[in-house]
């Protein structure tokens, strides 16, 4: 049985990408999640008027990946002290949040946040929250970076082939 998490990390065009790389993620899909109207397009969205977050919709295998060893990679391609703003993309669309469907996840991700609080100077901003609403984004903006490789990207190549081997047995590296 598959498990859904949606994280919203800034651009959703780089935290797609970057998403989809880990072992265990079987399936990815760009959009917008926890606003305050019904099917936004990305032109609402861009306004930083309808409360959406651009959020990735992450399924995975529970069997291969946990949620905390997700929500753990996740936190690594995300300033988790920079409101509103990740790279050069600034504007409430691209606030950093955790939003989960099953409440019984809330004891794993909270577990892993309150970690990387621990480890961080300054207070974390990254929402943690049932999922509102999600929509998904239009075609164009769906696997952006392998339709556009040149395109922009937050997320550093050395954080997307990290993504590659973050979940890979060590027997299988060796």
């Amino acid at each position: 049985m598959m498990k859904d998490l949606y994280l919203a990390a800034g651009c959703f065009w780089g935290a797609e990408h970057y998403l989809k790389r880990i072992r265990g993620v079987v399936k990815t899909e760009a959009g917008y999640a926890n606003g305050n109207i019904s099917h936004p397009t990305y032109r609402e969205v861009y306004t930083d008027s309808t409360g959406y977050a651009e959020t990735v919709h992450v399924v995975y295998d529970p069997d291969v990946l946990g949620l905390e060893r997700l929500v753990q990679i996740y936190f690594m391609a995300i300033d988790p002290t920079s409101l509103n703003k990740q790279g050069g993309d600034v504007g409430t669309r691209y606030r950093t949040g955790i939003y989960y469907t099953d409440p019984a996840d809330l004891p794993g991700i909270r577990k892993i946040y309150e970690r990387v609080a621990g480890e961080t100077k300054a207070p974390l901003v990254v929402e943690v929250k049932p999922l509102k609403n999600f929509y998904r984004a239009e075609d164009y903006h769906q696997d952006y970076l392998d339709k556009n490789p040149q395109g922009y990207c937050h997320i550093s190549p050395a954080l997307m082939e990290f993504a590659r081997t973050a979940n890979v047995p060590a027997s299988d590296t060796d």
